[in-house]
Formats: C-alpha cells, structure tokens, sequence
C-alpha cells in the first residue's frame, strides 16, 4: 500500500503548555474520524465549535475544528485541523482518540512530502516551509516566504521555459540535418545562451544571499603570524578562544567558532600564520589554512598596521576571491579607525576600536542592512545545481561558437536538469527523505 494511502496525525504545536494546541490529520480516513470525534463531519473551511469526543463518546475536550476536503488542502488530501486548550495532557488525550481510530502518528515533515508529492507546491516551496520556521532575523523570514510563494521556483521555471525552447530549436536542426540548415551560423544560438546565462547569473546572486541569510558565513582570518588573527577571534566572540602570546606562531591548527550577529551565525576560522617554517607541526598547520580557504564566504586578511609598506601580496595569491583587508594594532599605530576609500578597515583587536565597524561590514555582506526586495531563501543544494547550470551553460556557448550541435544539445540538456533538482522535477527518493527528515513533525 503506498504511503500516502495512510491517514496521518500529530500535534501540529510546540510541546509543553499553551493557550491552544493543533492536532493536524491528513488522508483517506479523515471524513470517518471526523464523524466519530464531532459526531458530524463540519462544514468546508469553515471554524466550527464543538466538543472534541473519543470512539466511545468519552469528552476529551472542546474547541474549533477545520475541514479541508481534497484536493483544495495543503496537503492536496482531506485535512481536518483541531484546535483545542494547548495542554500536553489534553494534546495526548486528542492523539491518541485519533490513532485509534485508524490514522497513524506523521514523520517530521510528511504533511509537506505530501503536498509536494500531490503537486500542491514544488520542494523549493517545501523546504521554504522549514526555512520560514527557522529563520533567526527579519530579513531571512521575508527571504524565505518569498520562496513559499513562489518566487524562487518562478524565476527556475522562467529559466527553464528558455531552455526548452532552444533545445528545441538545436534539436530540430540535428533531426533536419539533410536540409543543409546551420541554425548555428546566425549567432542567434549564442545570444540566447548568453541570456540564460546572465539570467542565471542574478538568480545565483540572489540564492547567494538568501544562503547566507540561512547558514551563516564561513569567514576565514589568515595572515603572518602574530599579526592578531586569534585577538581579532576572541573580540568578536566575546572570549577567549584562541590562545595569544606575543610568540609567533602560537596558532597550529584551525581554530573554529560560532558567533551570532543579530541572530545570524558567523562560522569563524582562526588559521595557523602563513610563513616559510621548517617546523612540521606548523607546516601542517599552514597547510590546512590553504585547505579552509577554499570553503570560505570571506576571507580577511590581517595586517600589522605598525608595519604600513607591508601589503602581502604572497597571501593574496593564496586567495580565491578579494579578501577584506583589515589593518590591525591602530593602538599602536596611531591610525584612526575606520574604512578607507579604497576599501582597507583600520582596527585595533585589543582595544577594540573598529571592531563595531568591522560588524557593520559582515552584516552588510549577509544582507542584514540591505534590502531583501527580490531576494529568496537557498540551500546549498540550490547553489550547487545552479552552478552546475552554469558550468554546463559555459560548456554550450563554447560548443555554440565551435558548430558541435550534439555536444550543445546535451549541455542544454544538462543544465534543464539541473535545474529540475530544485523545483523536484528530478529528485532521488534519498534526497527526499533527507530533505524532510529535517523538519519539525506536524508541518
């Protein structure tokens, strides 16, 4: 028997004492339990008050009940919601009438499989669902019900919409290749997939953002030894969690923390000083630094602003992306803090003078301060099938500029499914059942 052919039940509301508690019930079962608890089956998306009843007509408590029938639920199957007094006891009690009356207690999660599955919303929309919940400003709850509505699947949908129809026109020409027909020849093919590209280009900016919001930025210090790296850690967290001595070297190992900034979480990684030693244990030490520079959102160089001619240009060759150039020891220095005009913050970690400034910068960079309007929540799992997207996008325009029609062909055909990933055209049932396995049980 599939899955959904179980009628489902739980607590749809945080556990312990409340002035209301929900228990949600959804599948074919529904209209019989209904009847047997309200002793009537209520009125279509209407609040109807009445007593709440087990199978041998015990009173369990009173309050409204809500009846959805399929398919205009959230699920896309019968849902009836009870709206009872928000105690454990009584919540049980309500449960446990509904267990016996054929349902069984939902998964994390399995109210919204079901609507996914049903078709009600795509999984972009579903782990929306579980973002809204979780989300820890503002700005990420505003990201994350844009989602819910839609309006990160729109743009996906849009894209692939564009897709379909260049690689039918690719595929025509292949199909039609005896009519000596060179649909690459007018650059048009080029054109369109520079759109795409481009269009994808302000989605995957967009979904940047959004992951931000939601995981936090993985931040990375790196810089010679002693220059303050483990000082700056400790400032911004609050205490002491990186050893500091005026010796150089103290740091060997990546030191990680997780600091929150306005409710956002900040993964910091203090990293050993990149030098020429011929210690082994710091040499080991170093090379883990260059491994954690790879998975940074940001990278900030430390410098000793004691020493002003000292730019580092050996580290900056180390980095992937522009890191954020923080000059360090003001006190020392006499420099005043702040941000120059060329982008170089100016800061002293043991004082810290600066410092408010440098948060300023980070939650600038998470989005915390600017304007969501058109922003969206993303997984990782969005950004790395966007990126794909891209890449096989990349691969197309240059067959494109060669004439290899087929090689184009099945980029294009790459790139829509990689897409599909995140709307759920094309998904595992693994990646379903992890996805969903992460929410809180009753949504």
């Amino acid at each position: 028997m599939s899955a959904r052919r179980y009628t489902i039940a739980a607590v749809a509301t945080p556990a312990g004492r409340g002035g209301i508690g929900v228990v949600r019930i959804s599948g074919p079962r529904v209209s019989d339990i209904a009847r047997t608890l309200l002793r009537r089956l209520p009125k279509p998306r209407y609040a109807t008050f009445g007593d709440f009843v087990d199978s041998d007509g015990n009173l369990l408590d009173q309050g409204i009940a809500l009846y959805f029938p399929a398919p205009h639920s959230f699920t896309g199957e019968e849902v009836l919601e009870l709206q009872g007094h928000g105690g454990p006891v009584v919540m049980d009690l309500l449960l446990n009438a509904v267990l016996k009356l054929g349902a069984r207690l939902a998964r994390p999660g399995e109210f919204s499989e079901r609507a996914f599955l049903n078709g009600k919303i795509d999984l972009a929309q579903a782990e929306a669902i579980a973002d809204l919940i979780d989300s820890a400003s503002t700005q990420a709850a505003r990201c994350a019900l844009r989602s819910l509505q839609g309006k990160f699947s729109a743009n996906i949908h849009a894209l692939v919409e564009q897709l379909i129809g260049l690689r039918g026109y690719i595929e025509a020409g292949i199909d039609f290749v005896d009519e000596e027909i060179d649909l690459l020849a007018d650059g048009q093919v080029i054109e369109k997939i520079d759109k795409l590209i481009n269009g994808l280009d302000a989605i995957l900016d967009s979904a940047k953002q959004g992951y931000l919001l939601k995981e936090g930025m993985r931040i990375v210090l790196v810089g010679e030894p002693n220059v303050g790296k483990s000082s700056l850690l400790n400032c911004l967290a609050g205490r002491d969690t990186a050893i500091v001595t005026p010796i150089p070297g103290t740091t060997r190992d990546v030191v990680r923390e997780q600091i929150q900034l306005d409710g956002m979480p900040l993964f910091m990684t203090d990293t050993a000083g990149l030098r020429e030693t011929d210690d082994p244990v710091e040499q080991e030490g170093i090379r883990r630094t260059k491994l954690a520079l790879n998975e940074a959102d940001l990278v900030i160089l430390l410098l000793d602003d004691r020493h002003p001619d000292d730019n580092n240009a050996s580290l900056v060759a180390e980095i992937n992306e522009p890191p954020l150039i923080v000059r360090n020891k003001i006190d020392q220095s006499g420099h005043r803090a702040g941000m120059s005009a060329d982008g170089v913050l100016y800061l002293s970690a043991k004082t810290g003078a600066g410092v408010e400034i440098l948060k300023g910068y980070l939650k600038e960079k998470m989005g915390l301060h600017s304007s969501t309007e058109g922003s969206f929540m993303a997984r990782r799992r969005h950004l790395d099938a966007l990126q794909r997207t891209r890449m096989a996008l990349t691969t197309a325009l240059n067959h494109a500029h060669s004439y290899q029609s087929e090689l184009l062909a099945e980029e294009l055909r790459q790139a829509q499914q990689a897409l599909g990933e995140i709307t759920g055209e094309f998904t595992a049932d693994d990646l379903l059942g992890q996805i969903f396995s992460t929410f809180c049980i009753g949504k």
